[in-house]
Order: C-alpha cells, then structure tokens, then sequence
C-alpha cells in the first residue's frame, strides 16, 4: 500500500500570554505583530503551508472571536483555514477534543507562540519511522534555565524535566511541534488536561513517544525579552536563497508531455537533491513550461495534480517544494488563452522573476537546475545561476553545486 502524507496541521493559539501583560489584554498572543503590521501567527501558517500541509485548525480559546474574524475560512495558498474556539479553558491537551472528529489519524500540532524553523517534513519521516504515539521536534539551546528539559535517548524520549531556574547550560527542549496519532487522546481523561504535562508523560511511560532533533531557528514569544528578540530576528528568518528547479527531465522522467499521475517516475536523486536542499534551508521553487495545456493535449487540473502527487511523493521522503510555478503558454497552441509566447515561457524568466517577487529570496545564492539550454536563459535573463543537468543522480549535481559556491 502506498504511504500517504500526512495533509492537516493542527495549531494551539488558545493561551492567555500573561507573561507579556497589557499587550495581550485586547488581543491573541499568536496575533501579535512581529517588526511590524504582520501577526507572529502569520509566519507560522506560511511555514505549515509551504510545505504542502493543506488543512489547518486554528484551535482558539482567549479571545478566539479576534482569531475567528481574522482566519476562518481563509485560503493560504493552497491550505484552508479552519477555527475551532473552546467553550472554556481546556488545557492544550483539552483543546484538542474539540477538534477530534476532524482530526485526521495523524497531524502535525505546534504551539502557536513558538517559530521552530525546520523541514516539517522530515519530522513527519523520523515519526513514520518512529511507529510513536507521538513524535517531537527536539532542539539544543545554550541555556536551558527557562525552559524544562527533555531526555532523548536513541531517538526515544525518556524524560521530562521540570524547568529550573538554577540549571543553567545548554540542554535540549521540547521545540513545541509534533506528530501525533489521533490514538493519543484516548489518554485523555478529564478536562482541562496539558497535553506536555499529563498526556506526554503518560507516553513515557508506555514507550511510545520519539524524539527527533534539528538545529533551525528558534523562537518563543512568551515574555517581552523574547518578544522583542522576534522583532529583531523573524524578518530576517525568511530571507533566504532559492534553488529553482524545471520539472520535466529534472525532478521526473519526461516521457514527452508527461501529465498522467500513473506516469510519474523520479529522475536519480531527485527527491534526495530537494530534501538536501530543504535541509540546507533553502527556497524550492518548481518553474515548468507545460505547453500541452495549451496543445490542447491536457488540461490545468491534470498539471496540478501531477504537481501534487509529485509533492505527495516528496513527503513521505522528508521533502517538500515550497511552490510549484507553472506556464501553459505556447505560440502554437490551439487553446485561445494560452496560445502565446508569454513572458513566463522559458526562456522568458517571468516564473522566476514572480517567484523573487511573492517571495524574499536572496537572489545573489540562488540557482536554477534545467535540462534545456531555454531553462538556463530563463535564469541569466532573471539574474541568477543557471545551470544545464545532462542526467546522473540529481543528489551529487545538487550537492556540487552548494559546495562550490557556484549559485553565487
């Protein structure tokens, strides 16, 4: 049977935030604006959405009318955004009975006052690896004294430590993602329940909790210091370069106009090229042509599918694209609108071009991967490394690349 991603992210933006004062009185910690008008929430949803997660609740409880009029009903690229309020405080393990006839076997759940920037979808492997109840996201910091503390041991958790303000040092900490089998909450029994403090310690004891580390940026907006530490910091967060990929005959075999689900096969090191390049913490940015829209000989809705079952296939090995940029357009074309030579039609750079403008990329480390000389123009016109695959594992091509500095 084939392995099926996990589609629906779960976040807890229900807290109080009495640690921050009056700035939380009148509205949401989550909905705090970061170094500017932006909501830290917002960062959150874009980072669960871009890596293909595309059914998000927004569990509310304080102030969740403001959380409702802002989200529900949302579309974020191509997640919907659904809110759920408590009746009364829960507790974060209560919050999640609410949602529990739409929670699907296994979801992704995050705190909604924490940014841990890592490959979601890695997480998502180490717990398919795992078989655990639960999976967490585990982070080393420099001083552990405000925080408690977890111990990890062979990728399974074995402890939890309360926190102490005389332990200082560096530790490793619950970095507030995880992955959960809906199972979990039958642990569940009496209201308000903390899913850290009473349900994970149950899952201790039973064995059935993993623990998986990643070094990404971490943030948790808590108390003022932190607060203004995001200020700082979460801006800069999102710069980042891109690595931009055609699809047919780079990312999968081109069987000419390839369209068909059943069809899809991966080039050699495909998706271990875009999961080192997740990892390293970089844009992926698909920029196809696909003129047999235009042809007449498929439609959109059959490149968008091939698109998400490339994604889907993607997930299940701990990688992700953060979006796919596609132009039907060609000059023969028999399909009126899309009969054209248009200016996202490789060699014209106008996929990349629009993927540097809805996205911050440091567009001085970003290169583009193509098979076609057309592919590597698009790049020079948009003012980035272009480089021509000729076939071979994509993994070391992609891997010679950031080694030598060559997308500078």
């Amino acid at each position: 049977m084939t392995e099926t991603p996990i589609r629906q992210a779960v976040i807890l933006v229900g807290g109080r935030g009495t640690r921050l004062g009056e700035i939380t009185r009148d509205i949401p910690k989550p909905m705090l604006p970061i170094a500017g008008d932006r909501p830290f929430l917002d960062h959150l949803l874009e980072m669960v959405e871009r890596h293909g997660y595309q059914d998000i609740i927004l569990l509310a409880g304080h102030l969740g009318e403001r959380v409702t009029e802002a989200y529900d009903g949302r579309q974020i690229g191509g997640a919907r955004v659904r809110v759920l309020r408590e009746p009364e405080p829960l507790g974060t393990g209560g919050a999640l009975t609410i949602a529990r006839d739409l929670l699907d076997e296994r979801f992704l759940l995050m705190n909604g006052d924490a940014m841990f920037d890592i490959n979601l979808r890695a997480l998502e492997q180490a717990a398919r690896l795992s078989g655990a109840l639960a999976t967490l996201a585990l982070r080393t910091v420099p001083d552990v004294s405000r925080y408690g503390r977890v111990v990890e041991v062979d990728g399974q958790v074995t402890q939890f430590l309360e926190k102490d303000p005389n332990h200082r040092g560096p530790g490793t900490i619950n970095g507030g993602i995880y992955v959960l089998r809906r199972e979990a909450l039958d642990l569940i029994e009496r209201l308000p329940c903390s899913i850290e403090q009473d349900v994970f310690p149950l899952l201790v004891q039973r064995g059935q909790i993993a623990g998986a580390c990643f070094d990404g940026y971490f943030l948790d907006v808590g108390i003022p210091e932190s607060l203004d530490q995001g200020h700082r910091e979460l801006p800069g967060v999102r710069v980042r370069p891109a690595a931009f990929l055609d699809r047919d005959g780079v990312i999968n075999v081109d069987d000419g106009y390839t369209h068909r689900v059943e069809d899809l096969r991966f080039m050699p090191g495909a998706m271990e090229a875009i999961r080192l390049l997740n990892d390293r913490g970089y844009y992926v940015f698909v920029v196809t042509n696909q003129g047999g829209i235009a042809r007449g000989y498929y439609g959109l809705d059959d490149a968008h599918r091939f698109n998400q079952a490339i994604q889907d296939r993607l997930a299940v090995s701990g990688a992700h694209v953060d979006r796919f940029y596609l132009s039907p357009h060609h000059p023969d074309g028999i399909v009126a609108e899309f009969a054209m030579d248009h200016v996202d039609r490789k060699p014209n750079p106008g996929m990349l071009l629009r993927a540097m403008t809805e996205w911050p990329v440091v567009k001085e480390r970003s290169f583009l991967v193509g098979d076609k000389d057309t592919d590597v123009e698009a790049a020079l016109r948009a003012g980035v490394a272009g480089h021509l695959y000729e076939g071979g594992d994509l993994r070391i091509f992609v891997n010679s690349i950031l080694a030598s500095g060559r997308q500078d």
